[in-house]
């Protein structure tokens, strides 16, 4: 079997790998749920290729994020369930009716009114599909494997909408102040049992996504771009002790901390 342009090799090549008897041993014993951490990894990796810019990266990881769709359409099929022709058509009605201000006659024009539009139609499909089930909270649908801060953004906003928040990011940075000093209340308690301030840690970080929120920035983003900086400044610590001959374990915090700031200067 050859490489090849078009999605159908890619189909067969999985159709392959997942044949009884004559395919592959560890795709065959795959299912959705072992299947499930590759794809959390390989859309990570996608986010990672993004923020370094390397877009020969981005080809490879979106390859393998398209074979995460490809692997579990291919699990579905086989249990008669949808294949990745139901996939793809799903996702096309979806943005065609997600967006008629391109296929319709809508006329929204701004990013705004567009998300406007988006979040109108997608409550009325949610609406739609719950049409005599059970009522959900409003914080429903937010799905718990999402990585913690990216959750707390979706309840943050799903809460917004129902007119639980503030109107002023520094009414949110007020509530990180009165959130770190619930933290140091909780550390000057002096027990030796740390699971309170711990708690407290939680409900700051949970102010601080909000905070982002309300500057319009996503904060897996913003700590990613923070986690890349640390670890540039670091390497300049190593570099510049590694011209005197020394290594971090061999120097003292005043000495890595003088670095830092000199690392910090040079950006």
């Amino acid at each position: 079997m050859t490489p090849s342009r078009d999605i159908g090799r890619l189909l067969e090549i999985m159709a392959a790998l997942r044949t009884p008897k004559t395919g592959c041993p560890w795709d065959l014993e795959q299912s959705f749920a072992t299947i499930a951490p590759y794809t959390l990894e390989e859309a990570y990796e996608v986010a990672d290729a993004i923020a370094r810019g390397d877009l020969s990266d981005l080809k490879e990881e979106l390859g393998d994020l398209l074979l995460q769709v490809v692997f579990h359409a291919r699990m579905a099929e086989e249990q008669a369930t949808f294949n990745f022709g139901d996939v793809v058509h799903a996702i096309t009605e979806k943005l065609i009716r997600r967006h008629p201000h391109v296929f319709g006659d809508e006329r929204s024009q701004t990013p705004d009114e567009v998300k406007g539009l988006w979040e109108r139609i997608k409550a009325e499909e949610k609406a739609a599909r719950k049409k005599g089930a059970r009522e959900d909270g409003a914080l429903a649908g937010v799905p718990v494997a999402l990585p913690a801060l990216t959750r707390a953004l979706k309840l943050q906003e799903k809460a917004s909408r129902v007119g639980f928040d503030w109107n002023d990011p520094r009414a949110v940075l007020r509530k990180i102040r009165e959130e770190a000093d619930e933290v140091e209340d909780a550390l000057n308690g002096g027990a030796t049992d740390t699971t309170e301030a711990a708690a407290e840690v939680g409900d700051l970080l949970f102010a601080v996504v909000n905070l982002a929120r309300h500057l319009r920035a996503d904060p897996e983003t913003l700590l990613r771009q923070t986690n890349q900086k640390f670890e540039r400044r670091f390497a300049a610590i190593e570099t510049a002790l590694a011209a005197k001959g020394k290594a971090p374990q061999n120097a003292t915090l005043a000495e890595m901390d003088a670095l830092w700031d000199e690392a910090k200067r040079g950006e």
